[in-house]
């Protein structure tokens, strides 16, 4: 959600990057945080409610792996 002028301000925070991927967040103006997941040519947008829940998913699947639950 970027604002349509360019006087706007815009907050983002990149909250982390490797060589491929970045992930950050922005604060729309009504007060809740978007989080941007770029991988590569693809780009996720999620809301916070969404994002929590991916990042249950992505533990989980860190449980997984590490108890050898994948065979």
């Amino acid at each position: 959600m970027f604002p349509n002028d360019p006087e706007d301000e815009f907050e983002m925070e990149t909250l982390a990057e490797t060589e491929h991927f970045t992930l950050w967040r922005s604060t729309g103006d009504d007060g809740h945080s978007l989080f941007h997941l770029e991988l590569g040519n693809v780009s996720i947008h999620l809301t916070e409610e969404e994002w929590e829940e991916l990042v249950e998913l992505v533990d989980q699947a860190v449980e997984t792996l590490e108890s050898g639950g994948v065979g």
